[in-house]
Formats: C-alpha cells, sequence, structure tokens
C-alpha cells in the first residue's frame, strides 16, 4: 500500500544524479521519494519536508550546503532519518557528521543496491556504520569527540543500559521489547529518557555515547549484513 512506502527527499544540485536516484529508488518496491531539491536553500524554505522518513543529502551545494541542512533539522527536532551522500567523504569526518546528526555518512561511489541496503537499516534501526567507519569510531571517538552529555553513565538505569546495548546491536524497537520482555512502548520511553540524559538528538548519537563510556565496545556494534 502506498501509505506503508518508506518516503524519501533527496537534497543534490547534481540534476541528474537525482533524476537516476530517484528512478532507482522508486522501481524497488516500499520506497516512494515525495520530494527532490538543489540545494539546502530550496529544500528549508520551499518543501514540506515534515512528511519524510529518510533524507539523502549532499554535503557540498552552491545553493545552501548540507551542514546547514543538518543544522536547522537539529534544532527542529524532527523525526527525520539524515543519510549524507556526498563525494566529499572522508573517513575522518564520520564522527563530525554524526555529531551533526547524521544517521549514516557515505561515498557517492557507493553501489545503488548498498544505498538501499543502508537506507533500510536506518529507517529500521536508526543508524548505520560500516567497517571502515567503525574503525574510525574505535580509534577515535573516545578520544578526541568533546562529551555529548551532562550526565555521566552511572546516571543510566540498568533497564536503560540493556536497552543501550541492544540499540548499538540494530535491534529495532519490537526486537528489543521481545529481547528484555517489556512493551514497545517501554522500549520508546527509555529511549527517550537516555537521550535526555545523554543530550545527544538520535540514535546515532546514542551509539556514540555508548562508545565513549565504555557501556560497549565499538566490536560489538553489529553492522547489517549486506
Amino acid at each position: 500500500m502506498e501509505h506503508s512506502k518508506i518516503k524519501i527527499g533527496i537534497v543534490d544540485d547534481d540534476l541528474l544524479f537525482v533524476q537516476l536516484l530517484k528512478n532507482y529508488i522508486e522501481n524497488h518496491g516500499g520506497y516512494q521519494v515525495v520530494l527532490t531539491a538543489t540545494g539546502g536553500h530550496q529544500f528549508l524554505t520551499e518543501q514540506d519536508y515534515g512528511v519524510l522518513d529518510i533524507l539523502i543529502l549532499d554535503l557540498r551545494m552552491t545553493n545552501g550546503d548540507g551542514l546547514e541542512v543538518m543544522s536547522v533539522l537539529s534544532q527542529k527536532e524532527t523525526e527525520i532519518k539524515i543519510i549524507v551522500l556526498s563525494s566529499f567523504y572522508r573517513r575522518s569526518f564520520m564522527g563530525q557528521m554524526l555529531k551533526m546528526g547524521a544517521h549514516a555518512f557515505l561515498p557517492k561511489e557507493i553501489e545503488l543496491e548498498e544505498l538501499l541496503a543502508v537506507i533500510h537499516t536506518v529507517y529500521h534501526t536508526g543508524h548505520y556504520f560500516s567497517n571502515e567507519q567503525i574503525d574510525v569510531m574505535r580509534s577515535q571517538l573516545s578520544n578526541k569527540l568533546p562529551e555529548f552529555h551532562a550526565f555521566s553513565k552511572n546516571d543510566l538505569t540498568d533497564r536503560e543500559i540493556d536497552v543501550l546495548r541492544l540499540v548499538c546491536q540494530q535491534l529495532s524497537t519490537r526486537e528489543i521489547a521481545d529481547a528484555l520482555f517489556i512493551s514497545p512502548k517501554t522500549v520508546e520511553t527509555h529511549k527517550t529518557n537516555l537521550m535526555i540524559k545523554t543530550g545527544v538528538k538520535n540514535m546515532a548519537g546514542l551509539v556514540i555515547y555508548a562508545v565513549q563510556n565504555n557501556i560497549i565496545d565499538a566490536n560489538e556494534i553489529v553492522l547489517f549484513d549486506k
């Protein structure tokens, strides 16, 4: 059914790329590209982006860059999950992208089939990390990124830590509920409390928090198996 499709927006100033990507995505069931924009300014001022589930966003654009878009969306506290897809991809930027609110950071050279897999993972689990990005997190995040939080890990309850560990394993809300024998609503409440206590804005931020505070080792983070 149409209303059950994952609603996607694409913001990129390469019109040919946008059209090709839109066609590819919509030729696979379960996805609908509901808006496109050629720059950040057009997206933020002319588009009804509140309908989106996923935003595929370029970084460098002449009419408002991706960093501006992420900054605005983070202030509005939307539920949109952002996949940054850029030819300006650098592994060393991974931590900063997550801090800015990205749920995945990918090179534009990615295979389209893999991109669909990432979209699916981000929609259902809240984030996606590749093996290379896990290596970056392991070597950099715990030492070089500023702390996100005002609370220490000792302020988290045992149940919140249980939920946090399962979030890092990319389990969905229903899967976490089943694993802990609690309701999905209770899981969502724990997630909300975790974000309030840690000061992060999304699931990716919770993963960084867990790594920084040695709640989970970066090696334990579960990746999507393509």
